[in-house]
């Protein structure tokens, strides 16, 4: 029952911080391209590949706690899904080349920000 509840209170603090970032990024950088969501989903792949490593391999927190904020706050906050429809709305809307850079961007950046974060903490 505890899990549940620290997935839900972690949740809605992702589903904020993703709400905050992506207003924040928007009134940055615009509309043009979707910023936002790149920034969070490389982000999220940072936190999860750092978090993961650390709270496996070096530090000792409860398992509760560790799935409310891997599974809650990350699952609140990333956002590959919103990540594959923006990238079908560019392809649909003629944009094929803004697409295919969403896409290679969002994977290799998260692939890189995910091993990244895994390395910093297997070498703090």
């Amino acid at each position: 029952m505890w899990t549940y509840l620290a997935i839900a209170l972690f949740g809605v603090l992702g589903c904020w911080a993703r709400f905050a970032q992506t207003n924040l990024v928007q009134a940055v950088y615009g509309r043009d391209f979707p910023y936002a969501t790149l920034s969070i989903n490389v982000m999220a792949c940072f936190i999860m590949g750092f978090l993961f490593v650390e709270t496996l391999e070096r530090l000792t927190i409860s398992p509760t706690l560790r799935t409310g904020i891997l599974t809650g706050f990350l699952g609140g906050y990333s956002t590959f899904s919103t990540f594959e429809m923006e990238t079908l709305l560019l392809a649909e809307g003629g944009e094929v080349l803004k697409a295919a850079l969403y896409l290679v961007l969002s994977v290799g950046l998260g692939f890189a920000a995910a091993f990244g974060g895994a390395y910093i903490a297997r070498n703090l």
